[in-house]
């Protein structure tokens, strides 16, 4: 009988009873998992919830839609790029930028937004508008004209290479190619891309 008593009287376990920012944690993390997962059509707040092992009322009292949900779950789980390389060529200065990009679009982060970007019809796709934006595009455009520019200074690249026409081309170039040729981005693509895109496109006239 001691035993029974005991396990009847023991503990739930605790990672039923998680509470507050830890919780909340947990189900943006099981919703990045579905993102990675199934995708966007594919995503459940039901799916979410027994992923975070959880109920269903816990994940509506936070996020009221499953729009709400993803858009907070990719804000927080998008890889953060303070700091742009600076190796002392723009060669090495790019590949290591397009590196840090490629492993973030491959990361389950970068799965998760792929699947939003590509599965979401147009309603859609305008709440995750500012996300993406400031998530993705504006710190790719600030990193990319922090190299730029200090190529400028090296004498590197021509100094009419910093406007918002040349800033746009590799991660458009990223994105197109992964969306439409399905490229994987490995070291020899991305080497490519720098050596027969963005240095001829960057260099000074006449080198």
């Amino acid at each position: 009988m001691g035993t029974s008593s005991w396990t009847a009287a023991s503990p739930r376990p605790a990672s039923l009873r998680r509470r507050g920012a830890v919780l909340e944690r947990a189900i943006l993390d099981a919703a990045l998992e579905q993102l990675s997962t199934v995708g966007w059509k594919g995503l459940t707040m039901e799916g979410v919830a027994a992923g975070a092992q959880t109920g269903k009322a816990a994940v509506y009292r936070r996020w009221p839609s499953k729009e709400d949900l993803v858009a907070d779950a990719l804000q927080a789980g998008l890889p953060r790029f303070d700091e742009a390389p600076d190796l002392g060529t723009l060669r090495e200065d790019l590949l290591a930028l397009c590196r840090q990009a490629r492993d973030a679009m491959y990361s389950r982060p970068g799965f998760a937004l792929r699947s939003v970007i590509h599965e979401c019809d147009t309603q859609e796709a305008e709440r995750f508008q500012g996300v993406i934006y400031e998530g993705v595009i504006e710190p790719s455009v600030r990193l990319l004209r922090q190299v730029i520019t200090h190529g400028i200074e090296r004498g590197e690249v021509r100094p009419d290479a910093a406007n918002g026409y040349v800033f746009d081309v590799m991660p458009a170039m990223m994105m197109y190619r992964t969306k439409i040729s399905a490229c994987e981005w490995n070291d020899q693509d991305v080497e490519e891309m720098i050596d027969r895109l963005m240095i001829p496109l960057l260099r000074p006239v006449g080198d």
